[in-house]
Parts: structure tokens; C-alpha cells; sequence
């Protein structure tokens, strides 16, 4: 199908215009010129570049893939009939039945908006983090700081690159994290049973059969099974352990997970949340203890 370079252009200018930083977890400014998102921030959200938004937004370029088409309309948080329409327009076909849905509802990223003091991020089927609040970046670190692709919790854990920004590991004790690890393992076998045909998910497990012996030796051991709330150690990089609870909500409809971290009143991890929801993701470490070059 041919693409509709002037109406993907108008959809995407109209959708960018009215989705304000904050709702994506990105800082807001006081000194801002245009309404909602900046072109650097939607290829920051997308995971493409500001030429390549440009151009889109101009009528030229290359017809989008479907990866990309994805993930414009998850940064500029489409509902279903909008996503559907952006992939018409640029001559895609949107998703199909039968594959793991990467879409998030209005509803639902209305709904951790609403977590204002607390961590909140939504996850496909496959662990990806789709939709995050600020205090989530706050905590784990800054995922609009990773690629799309990067932004599983599967490559992260097993398939690390010393390269990209560091984030915050979970698991105080090699006990814990090896039960962690055995859990997205089990998780993923789950997502396989019930999506066999789906392609990302088989270059997922493809990779990570590659590129990690921990898991090779995981996904021959371990049964499925899905994510359920339970407690987590956060190792934030200047707050040190946080014992937190991790409380896992099913969303049926698109079968993603809305996943919420919290702690008890009068805790020093409660504590450790209001100071994070003050200074967001400001590193807090005492400039006695970084490197000469970082002061």
C-alpha cells in the first residue's frame, strides 16, 4: 500500500502537539515555545532519529517500517483507532490478532499519571517497558534514554551493554537474583505458549539464546509461569538497597502488566520515595564520591 505522506505528516505534527512531557515521564522546563512534545523528545520516546521525525513531518523520507510505526504510536500515545489510522496512512498494516499487543490505552497511561509518588510502568507480555511515570525513571533509571529495543527487561538483565546508561539493579543477594532471573525466564516461556507466531518475541528468545549462557541454560530448566506481586530489592545508585513491594496488575484486554513498586509508612524506603519524588532523576551522589571527571 502506498503511503499518504501528507496525512501521516498532519497525524503526527497534531498527535506530537498534544502530548505534554510530563505525561511521558520526560521533565517539563519552565521555557518551553511549542506545545507538547519537542521533535527531539518524540525521536527520543521512538528511538529514531530528529532528522528522521523532520522528515516525516514534512511529507519525505522513507516509508516507516512497522517497528517504527509502533513505536511513534506508543511515544505519542495513540488510541487504537488513531495507531490504526497512523499505520494506514503510511502504508502499513497494524497489528494482527495473535501477536503480543505493544499498545498502551489512554485509560491505562492516564492511570499511572495518576502515581504521582509512586513507581509505575506498564509491560507487554514479554516484559517490554512500554509506558513509565517519572518516578519509575526516577527509581530504575531513565528509560526514554534507551532504545525501544533496549527497553525489555529480559535484554537488560541478561544481555547487558556497558555502553548505555546505567540502571538500577534489582536483587540484594545472589539468592534473589537468581530467582528473578528464573522468573523472567518463566515469564517468557509463558508469552511463548500463547504468542508462537509472534516475530519480536522469537528474535527475542533468539538473541538471548545467543548472546547468554545464563539463560541457554534457564529456559532448558525452568516451567512457565506469569509475574506475581511480590517483593523486590531496588539497588538505586544513591539510596543504596530499597526493600520494596512489587505489586503486578493483569490488564486482560491487551494482556500487559501494570506493575507498581511501594513500601510501608514510616519506613526508611517510604522515606527514600518522597526524597525521589522531590529530586527525580538527579544524582544524588556526594561529589567527594565521583570520579575527578564527574565533579
Amino acid at each position: 500500500m502506498k503511503a499518504n505522506r501528507e496525512e501521516l505528516a498532519r497525524v503526527i505534527r497534531r498527535a506530537r502537539e498534544r502530548v505534554g512531557p510530563g505525561e511521558v515521564g520526560l521533565p517539563v522546563g519552565r521555557h518551553r515555545r511549542v506545545p507538547g512534545l519537542r521533535r527531539e523528545e518524540l525521536a527520543q520516546l521512538a528511538g529514531i532519529s530528529v532528522d528522521y521525525v523532520v522528515r516525516l513531518e514534512q511529507g519525505r523520507g522513507p516509508q516507516p517500517s512497522e517497528q517504527v510505526l509502533t513505536a511513534l504510536a506508543r511515544a505519542l500515545r495513540l488510541d487504537t483507532d488513531e495507531r490504526d489510522h497512523l499505520f494506514h496512512v503510511a502504508g502499513g498494516t497494524p497489528p494482527r490478532q495473535g501477536q503480543i499487543d505493544l499498545h498502551v490505552r489512554p485509560g491505562v497511561l492516564r492511570l499511572i499519571d495518576r502515581f504521582t509518588d509512586l513507581p509505575a510502568m506498564v509491560l507487554s507480555a514479554k516484559s517490554d517497558i512500554l509506558a513509565w511515570n517519572a518516578m519509575s525513571s526516577a527509581l530504575l533509571g531513565d528509560w526514554s534514554a534507551l532504545s525501544p529495543e533496549r527497553r525489555n527487561q529480559s535484554r537488560l538483565r541478561f544481555l547487558p551493554d556497558p555502553n548505555e546508561p546505567p540502571h538500577s539493579p534489582i536483587g540484594g543477594s545472589p539468592e534473589e537474583r537468581a530467582r528473578t532471573s528464573a522468573q523472567a525466564v518463566a515469564n517468557l516461556r509463558a508469552a511463548a505458549g500463547r504468542y508462537p507466531d509472534d516475530p519480536g518475541l522469537r528474535r527475542l528468545l533468539a538473541d538471548l539464546r545467543r548472546g547468554s549462557a545464563e539463560f541457554r541454560e534457564l529456559w532448558d530448566d525452568v516451567d512457565a509461569s506469569v509475574w506475581r506481586s511480590h517483593t523486590k530489592t531496588v539497588i538505586h545508585p544513591s539510596l543504596g538497597e530499597l526493600t520494596l513491594e512489587c505489586d503486578t496488575l493483569h490488564i486482560p484486554e491487551s494482556d500487559q502488566l501494570l506493575v507498581v513498586y511501594s513500601a510501608a509508612p514510616g519506613t526508611s524506603e517510604a522515606d527514600a520515595l518522597a526524597l525521589l519524588r522531590v529530586v527525580g532523576t538527579q544524582d544524588l551522589t556526594p561529589a567527594a564520591d565521583l570520579p575527578a571527571r564527574d565533579r
